[in-house]
């Protein structure tokens, strides 16, 4: 679940981060108050949409005074941001941060990401932050440290000691950075987050680390944990369907293309959805059946794959495990078949607990589903499925 910038900033200073001085507002007559209370210095004027990219899209602006704040509040909110981010659709700005400007004698780049390959929380950063970090880093002009954190619960000390001086950091500004640091890996693992991320870090002439603008993100599977992070969702920035997938126990993002997917497991999705980009497929989405679902709960997420006149053909890709076995599957496409009455090809590999009972519980619910030995030939199938039934309808 991503949170706005200015609720990752109440997050953590409670963590030791220092951020600039500034409150949210609302509307244009608020901006400008705030500004006022700030003194006569400047501010910046940011839109709080859930995406980067917002200062080239011209929905960050600097203020010389309260009543440029409030106008500069008054071109924002309500306006629709598109950034590489957003896609073409855009962002709505319903409320602007409005901050005190902190001069930077430098800028650095600090992040705390999980490794998705090795599990391990890992830090990375630059010792040269700032706008565009991620085409820099990719074109090579800017390097990226990094240090593995292990599972995030012990400081590793020495390895961070080295990560900081290797941004340049010294003397009181380099125990300011290990302090930082440790206390961003305990917001990570006490909030259970999958991204931090301060970009960029000032550097101030006096030698204080200040967050200027922070990313976070939690894992929407750890807020049973944490009933006040589950309060800062911004249900305007989710999709009705993604948020009413939530509720269902279901993990579901829309992709735009005509091949509906369900897999029970993260990874397993995520291979399929990748197989069938390899295939040279379109997926309509990113379906993951948590263990929890009922077969009512999965009906709910086949509704959302059939209610979709653009999806041409379903794959669905099940391995039964001990807490949710192939017929729950299968009995929340029948339930969805029936309620909404459309046929659409069904393409089918299934594998493990109650797979064979599975195959029964389609025939009994008049599923004509198509079974695949393999996730390859069953996602080239969806996929040559979905290119007829598109021909048809052209």
């Amino acid at each position: 679940m991503k949170i706005h910038e200015f609720q990752a900033k109440r997050l953590l200073t409670d963590y030791g981060l220092a951020v600039p001085e500034g409150a949210v507002a609302i509307t244009a007559r608020e901006a400008g108050e705030i500004a006022g209370r700030l003194g006569h210095r400047p501010v910046m004027v940011k839109a709080q949409i859930h995406a980067g990219g917002r200062k080239r899209a011209g929905a960050v602006r600097r203020a010389e005074s309260p009543a440029e704040a409030e106008a500069a509040a008054a071109a924002l909110i309500g306006r629709t941001v598109v950034t590489a981010q957003t896609g073409p659709a855009g962002a709505t700005v319903r409320r602007v941060l409005v901050e005190a400007v902190v001069p930077a004698a430098r800028e650095l780049h600090l992040a705390l990401i999980i490794d998705s390959s090795s599990g391990e929380l890992v830090l990375i950063g630059s010792a040269r932050g700032g706008e565009d970090i991620e085409e820099r880093v990719s074109s090579g002009d800017v390097p990226l440290a990094r240090v593995g954190l292990g599972t995030g619960r012990e400081p590793r000390a020495e390895a961070v000691s080295a990560f900081v001086t290797g941004l340049g950091l010294a003397g009181a500004a380099h125990a300011s950075g290990c302090r930082l640091v440790d206390g961003l890996r305990r917001a990570f693992v006490d909030r259970d987050a999958s991204l931090i991320e301060i970009n960029p870090l000032a550097v101030t002439a006096a030698g204080e680390l200040v967050g200027l603008d922070v990313k976070m993100v939690l894992d929407d599977n750890a807020l049973f944990r944490h009933g006040d992070l589950a309060a800062l969702r911004d249900e305007d920035e989710t999709s009705l369907a993604e948020l009413q997938a939530q509720r269902h126990q279901l993990n579901y993002i829309e992709l735009g293309g005509d091949i509906g997917m369900v897999a029970n497991g993260a990874g397993l999705g995520l291979a399929t959805l990748d197989m069938v980009v390899a295939a040279s497929g379109r997926p309509a989405n990113f379906m993951d059946v948590r263990t929890t679902a009922t077969s009512l709960d999965i009906a709910h997420g086949f509704r959302l794959l059939l209610d979709r006149p653009e999806t041409k053909a379903i794959l669905i890709n099940v391995h039964g495990g001990g807490m949710q076995p192939c017929d729950t599957i299968a009995e929340g496409l029948g339930i969805a078949m029936r309620r909404t009455g459309r046929v659409l090809p069904l393409v089918v590999r299934l594998a493990g607990n109650n797979a064979e009972f599975a195959r029964s519980r389609f025939r009994n619910f008049g599923c004509a589903i198509i079974e695949c030995p393999d996730m390859w030939s069953a996602a080239t199938k969806a996929v040559a499925l979905a290119r007829q039934d598109a021909r048809r309808g052209a």
